[in-house]
């Protein structure tokens, strides 16, 4: 049974908005144990440091450091790429990996203007990695901010939900009715957890995401909002590929999905890349739909692929008034995710200090 403490976020009238709203700094961390990088971590820091570079002539970036070496490590590579200290910071706070959409805060803005956070729990997607630094994260960034932070029992990753700006809320069964998420809540608490504790009003659900993922189906390697009316949903037309079936059905679902005003979205096929693998064959969720939206710019991965130009050029209608760029993740891939995965938009208003 669902059980909160109250006020929840909803009460006191705050929201997830949608990424394309303004920004007063992405968060994301610096990648430092290579073991979980399968022996990539230096190049999977020079693509951060790339994808810092390019982020930051648009916006603020706070980079989260685990230690000394770390902060060493990523104030050299960033000052090589050129990024300049005034549009960057860092914020100390041991973490166990790398990936802030999830392990770090979900920021809710109110009809106020005011910006606070939420804090759940985070289990290493059922328990798979280590996490009990990460888990500490969204209490830490509180803290260095003043910021009123309303903590749940509950396990959510930020990579599971996708919104518009019209309180509508895309996730799948696979992953949030996992048995190693909440077992104790079925779809219609799960539901009323997200409408309570994310300030959404309605709850669409997809099936499953990609062969590969970790995450167990996260909506943001599959399915993302463009606009208030738009969607890309990554699609394999190969039918001897794995993810032709579930992309195939949540294509259809998305066609059949009715927005605030009855009215159908319009839903674009983006094509998935060539299906990347370890070198002990475990298969990759590599996915143009884990783009980053961020003020004035969207940061699209691409993996040294033959589609990489062409989801690009499918994408930059999508995004007016927004440059859509291609930053390389083909090493970063190999942790399982890519740029939206890493990072955590704050968006702009004042801290509410609770």
């Amino acid at each position: 049974m669902l059980e909160l403490e109250h006020p929840t976020p909803v009460d006191l009238g705050y929201r997830l908005p949608a990424e394309w709203t303004p920004h007063a700094a992405t968060w994301t961390s610096w990648p430092s144990d290579d073991a979980l990088w399968e022996g990539e971590l230096e190049a999977v820091r020079d693509e951060f440091a790339a994808m810092v570079a390019v982020l930051s002539r648009f916006e603020p970036v706070v980079v989260n450091v685990t230690d000394d070496e770390a902060e060493r490590d990523a104030g050299a590579r960033l000052r090589d790429a050129g990024v300049r200290s005034g549009s960057l910071r860092f914020h100390r706070v041991p973490l166990d990996d790398a990936w802030f959409r999830d392990n770090g805060p979900i920021f809710l803005v109110s009809g106020a203007g005011l910006v606070a956070l939420t804090d759940w729990r985070f289990n290493a997607w059922g328990g798979k990695y280590a996490y009990e630094r990460d888990t500490a994260a969204p209490e830490s960034v509180a803290r260095e901010l003043g910021m009123r932070r309303f903590a749940f029992p509950h396990v959510l990753e930020g990579g599971a939900v996708e919104v518009n700006d019209a309180g509508l809320l895309l996730t799948t069964r696979s992953c949030l009715l996992a048995p190693t998420r909440n077992p104790h809540l079925n779809e219609e608490e799960t539901e009323a957890l997200l409408r309570a504790g994310l300030g959404v009003r309605h709850v669409e659900w997809l099936e499953r995401g990609l062969e590969g993922d970790h995450t167990d189906g996260h909506i943001d390697t599959i399915v993302r909002f463009c606009d208030d009316h738009t969607l890309v949903c990554a699609v394999s037309d190969d039918p001897d590929d794995p993810n032709f079936e579930p992309t195939q059905a949540n294509l259809a679902a998305l066609r059949a999905l009715r927005d605030q005003d009855g009215e159908p979205f319009e839903v674009v096929p983006l094509p998935l890349p060539q299906q990347r693998r370890l070198p002990d064959g475990r298969v990759l969720a590599a996915s143009y739909a884990n783009f980053y939206i961020a003020n004035g710019v969207v940061l699209v991965p691409t993996f040294g692929d033959a589609l990489d130009e062409p989801a690009l050029a499918l994408l930059r209608p999508l995004f007016p008034g927004r440059e859509v760029l291609g930053v390389s993740a083909a090493h970063l891939i190999t942790g399982g995710g890519a740029w939206h995965c890493v990072t955590q938009q704050q968006p702009e208003g004042e801290p509410d200090h609770g």
